[in-house]
């Protein structure tokens, strides 16, 4: 089933963040329909820096292949502001598409862009965001990838304008719409009731953003149906790394830590190890099979 599909359904898409393959099967095993491939997670991890525009767009294409490797899951991907004007957008469209998304996610920011939300951000202009929209929807090889349009004007010129532009967006031909970092649980709400009938809604989860956090459920009884929540991932690894490594400085041993951790078997187990082992030896009685002859 397409994610197209999967939007229609009346529960809402779960997508949690993921940022490499191991993460991308692990969510994969938990039974999730689709993955969000976060630009934040990205920068995170990559670069242990913030989300400020430093991610480039081919360390993103390739991470996006590395995971469409492991998993077939639908892939919605952070594609920041395009990495560029209209044209650079068009580019990363293709290149994206190419490596795997199914989705991407271009936002109103100008370069450098920033973490939705950080403050201190800036917009282009409306018009020129609905240009680079449209350049992505004649960009894509499959119609089946779709668009999401992100707003950030929330911050920056408030809602009234923020609803503005995502209408705008939609007439460009963006597939989802994104309004990031609504400050209430009454500004998700109106996003819901004045865009809900436009294009199907996606709603961002970050804890201790802006944006009250609340359920996929309640979401979904509002009208939202995708639901992301990007850098949870690494707020909980980051929270474990930390208590890891304070143990086995003060213990000089991980046996403090073993109820928290996998062993090295359980580790090969969960991604894969006897499989491939396996699926190797195939081949290597197939050569020594020519070899004999």
């Amino acid at each position: 089933m397409s994610l197209k599909d999967k939007l229609s359904h009346a529960a809402p898409v779960v997508a949690p963040g993921v940022y490499d393959a191991l993460t991308a099967s692990l969510a994969e095993s938990a039974g999730f329909q689709a993955l969000y491939v976060s630009g934040a997670a990205i920068a995170y991890t990559r670069l242990g820096r913030p989300d400020i525009g430093l991610v480039a767009m081919t360390e993103v294409a390739e991470t996006i292949g590395l995971i469409r490797d492991r998993v077939a899951l639908p892939l919605i991907v952070d594609a920041d502001n395009g990495y560029g004007n209209a044209l650079n957008t068009q580019r990363t469209v293709r290149l994206f598409e190419r490596a795997g998304a199914t989705a991407l996610q271009l936002e109103d920011q100008t370069l450098p862009k920033r973490c939705g939300h950080l403050q201190g951000k800036s917009l282009i202009s409306a018009g020129e965001m609905a240009g680079k929209i449209k350049a992505a929807v004649d960009a894509r090889h499959d119609v089946s990838t779709l668009v999401i349009a992100r707003t950030d004007a929330v911050a920056v010129e408030g809602m009234d304008a923020a609803l503005d532009r995502a209408r705008l967006y939609a007439e460009a031909g963006a597939d989802i719409l994104f309004v990031e970092a609504p400050r209430s649980s009454e500004q998700l709400s109106r996003i819901a009731r004045e865009l809900g009938g436009l294009r199907p809604l996606l709603a961002n989860m970050v804890e201790g953003g802006e944006t009250p956090i609340a359920s996929a459920a309640k979401l979904g009884e509002l009208g939202f149906q995708l639901v992301i929540f990007p850098g949870g991932i690494v707020r909980a690894l980051a929270h474990t790394a930390r208590d890891y490594y304070a143990s086995l400085a003060q213990h000089g041993s991980n046996q403090p830590f073993a109820a928290r951790m996998y062993d090295f078997n359980a580790l090969n187990e969960l991604i894969g190890t006897p499989e491939m082992l396996a699926l190797g030896e195939t081949y290597a009685q197939h050569e020594r099979k020519e070899d004999a002859a």
